[in-house]
């Protein structure tokens, strides 16, 4: 008599590089996280980077993580490094700090509060590729956004929304998990009690 064994729960952690679609299923024309990672066949993707986004992705097959992690009753932290057109000021900081009206599927929105604080000098992110555009006379700011919910596309519309739109976004940590040691396309195995 054999008995099934319930499958062995696996978590990674991999850094999903610009313009890279987050699910695995091939879609013409669009490089997936199959083109960069192998990973067992049942192990998926918890949430999503948008393709133009770069930054941190769980992978597991583990559906209690999963749900913990996607149901927003937990508020869970996910904190973005933003690259923004233009030299933010302290106003438009303290408006994303504060919730700001922002449009989801057709309706108003007002976000949580968050934390949104200034880069004081640029940082070390690895090259993207292709490169952001580059205007001369334009500055760029970097700032920190740590959220506790996660709408579509909310954090360039958060930034739109305050007058600095969106260049450059990589989520860089999830909870204690953060981007630290992992470059573009790159992944590493983990412990569920490293996550939460």
């Amino acid at each position: 008599m054999t008995t099934n064994s319930p499958p062995l729960q696996r978590y990674f952690i991999i850094y999903k590089p610009f313009n890279v679609l987050s699910q695995f299923t091939s879609q013409a024309g669009q490089q997936t996280l199959k083109d960069f990672f192998t990973v067992p066949g049942d192990v998926y993707p918890v949430g999503r980077l948008d393709a133009d986004s770069e930054g941190l992705l769980i992978l597991t097959n583990d559906k209690q993580l999963n749900h913990r992690l996607l149901d927003p009753k937990f508020a869970h932290e996910r904190e973005y490094w933003v690259q923004v057109d233009g030299a933010i000021d302290e106003a438009a900081l303290l408006s994303l700090q504060s919730g700001i009206e922002i449009s989801i599927d057709g309706r108003p929105y007002k976000t949580r509060p968050c934390q949104a604080e200034l880069f004081i000098s640029e940082p070390k992110v690895p090259e993207r590729i292709p490169p952001i555009r580059f205007r001369a006379h334009i500055p760029t700011s970097w700032i920190r956004l740590t959220l506790k919910e996660g709408k579509n596309r909310q954090v360039r519309k958060m930034t739109a929304k305050a007058g600095f739109p969106t260049l450059r976004l990589i989520r860089h940590r999830i909870e204690k998990i953060t981007l630290n040691g992992l470059q573009p396309g790159e992944l590493r195995e983990i412990r569920k009690e490293d996550i939460l």
